[in-house]
């Protein structure tokens, strides 16, 4: 059985991280770009809410006794194949996921732009994804 209270507090943070990276970008591209301060953390907040993201997937997998993942990024991949995430969906996050990589080993090549895009755009799929839990957990 799911650990409801656990996804329950995972997700009140996914949606505080949401609140937080909304206002970090809230200023407009421009700005952002040449804020150094408002990059960085957006950038950490980012990798918070896909840790989280990441966190809830394998919480899933391991409720559902399902295979264990070679990657983080395979975790969505594995709750797609259990028919528990929509093809799109899951393709977005695994995108994330390794975007999330990129945030933690690879912090040279960051591109702000790209955060920024993300921030404002693929960040509705991690809403979804939250909501696909909620689904999940009743």
């Amino acid at each position: 059985m799911v650990d409801r209270d656990l996804a329950r507090r995972k997700l009140l943070s996914l949606d505080q991280y949401q609140r937080e990276l909304g206002e970090l970008v809230s200023s407009g591209r421009e700005r952002y770009l040449a804020d150094w301060r408002a990059q960085r953390a957006a950038e950490r907040t980012l990798q918070l809410a896909i840790e989280v993201c990441i966190d809830l997937a394998e919480h899933v997998i391991a409720d559902h006794r399902l295979p264990i993942p070679e990657t983080v990024a395979g975790a969505f991949e594995t709750l797609h194949k259990a028919k528990l995430l929509e093809p799109t969906l899951a393709g977005a996050l695994v995108r994330m996921a390794r975007f999330r990589n990129l945030l933690v080993h690879d912090y040279v090549r960051i591109d702000a732009a790209r955060v920024f895009e993300i921030a404002t755009t693929d960040v509705a799929d991690i809403d979804r994804f939250a909501q696909a839990i909620r689904e999940l957990i009743g």
